[in-house]
């Protein structure tokens, strides 16, 4: 089997399992959850901020802004759930607020690589590859 779908297939198995375990420590009582820093805010940070980065590399020819709507609709799914009287949890906007913002910053890098090769491949004279090299013979 080629490395690369090695690489991908792993990189789908990671997503899928990080999101399972977000969704269920979403759900179960808060003394039962992996705390991994005493502000709540700040886990969710971290947790969405990991599920954009691995799924930016399980789909890599997905659009970016699909990814980000689609975790960030994750999140509010999470945020309605945590709402309901048989999960026991509270419901809190602001948390559904750090995790836009984790998706964001996680993806804002990426998005910042697509647009500055565009700029250069703009720039880039004829005759020449983006950076100045000429092409090969």
């Amino acid at each position: 089997m080629p490395r690369i779908i090695l690489l991908d297939r792993l990189a789908k198995v990671l997503f899928f399992a990080a999101l399972l375990f977000t969704a269920y420590s979403a759900v179960i009582p808060p003394r039962q959850a992996v705390q991994l820093v005493p502000w709540d805010k700040a886990e969710h940070f971290i947790a969405f901020y990991g599920l954009t980065g691995l799924a930016a590399a399980a789909f890599p020819k997905r659009n970016l802004i699909i990814i980000a709507v689609l975790l960030s609709g994750f999140g509010a799914c999470i945020e309605l759930v945590q709402g309901l009287s048989m999960v026991n949890r509270d419901r809190d906007v602001w948390d559904w607020v750090a995790d836009s913002i984790a998706i964001v910053a996680a993806l804002s890098p990426m998005v910042l690589v697509w647009w500055r090769g565009i700029d250069r491949s703009m720039a880039a004279p004829q005759g020449r590859l983006p950076g100045g090299w000429p092409p090969r013979q």
